[in-house]
């Protein structure tokens, strides 16, 4: 198990201490694309860095590295308030617009079964983060995922697996 340490990262910013690992744990067991359910061995799935974000200039990307925010997850937990929000985008010199797009994509990223292929359908289906899943009813989500996929001569996720996506977005919706 990682030790636990303080570092230049979130509580930098937000006070405390944070489990330091080269990859945070994820301690639940989540389906695969393939409708298996992982080992809890692979139930310590990465939790994607922030490289993985698209809508990020590379300063920001730096400067978010440089406070300790290294993954999507931890972008999560130090963007989860408007209060938040606003103090990391003082402290990357970004704006709260900015911060709010990068909280988008970074929840899409971290759907269940979710990885670097799925994020490429999703880009190819012009579906960049939480909030396009959001506005799209399941028909046509399913639509624009088959026909990205046939673009991307690959695959299409099965019915099960979309019609997840699609409804842990809407669990996840933000008000």
């Amino acid at each position: 198990m990682p030790k636990r340490t303080p570092h230049k990262g979130p509580e930098a910013v937000f006070g405390g201490t944070v489990q330091r690992a080269e990859w945070p744990t994820d301690h639940c067991t989540v389906a695969s694309s393939a409708g298996r359910h992982r080992t809890e061995q692979e139930a310590r799935a990465t939790v994607p860095p922030i490289t993985e974000l698209t809508r990020i200039e590379p300063v920001h990307l730096e400067r978010l590295e440089a406070q300790g925010v290294f993954t999507t997850g931890l972008l999560l937990e130090v963007s989860e308030t408007p209060t938040r929000r606003q103090y990391l985008s003082d402290q990357v010199d970004a704006t709260p617009n900015d911060v709010l797009a990068w909280r988008d994509e970074a929840l899409m990223l971290n759907l269940a079964g979710f990885r670097e292929d799925e994020h490429q359908l999703m880009l190819q289906a012009g579906i960049e983060g939480l909030r396009d899943i959001l506005a799209l009813d399941l028909p046509e989500f399913r639509a624009r995922l088959a026909g990205a996929a046939r673009e991307l001569n690959m695959a299409a996720p099965p019915d099960l697996v979309v019609e997840g996506w699609w409804e842990q977005a809407r669990t996840l919706e933000e008000e």
